[in-house]
């Protein structure tokens, strides 16, 4: 398969569980530890419970979308990891996003171990 059909593969099911606002899924998604990089407050993951809970605080501000479309251009990747550019176009009163995801491969899949907003 390649990286990115993995990636699209991947961000297709993070897609959904973000539309869902489940955070449980969507912490199911990131890799332990993880690294969460946000100007003014990064989170240095160590347990699942801190990503479902920072992603259950940023609900509210999704409030307004019902789709999103997500674009996602591979960038480099080997065997065991993929960096993902992905452009988040919401629909529904959120503004647009820019991400840079590294996804590595763990045991049961791929996971994101580094999330970083970029310029969108």
């Amino acid at each position: 398969m390649s990286e990115y059909t993995i990636a699209r593969e991947f961000f297709d099911v993070y897609t959904r569980a973000l539309l869902d606002r489940d955070a449980k899924a969507i912490a199911g998604h990131y890799a332990v530890p993880a690294l969460i990089e946000f100007p003014g407050q990064a989170i240095a993951v160590s347990e699942a419970s801190q990503t479902e809970e920072f992603f259950a605080g940023a609900f509210g501000q999704y409030e307004g979308v019902w789709a999103t479309d997500a674009a996602v251009d591979v960038v480099a990747a080997t065997s065991h990891t993929i960096w993902a550019d992905v452009t988040w176009d919401h629909h529904g009163g959120a503004p647009d996003e820019r991400n840079m995801y590294q996804l590595v491969s763990v045991g049961e899949g791929w996971k994101i171990a580094v999330l970083t907003p970029l310029d969108a």
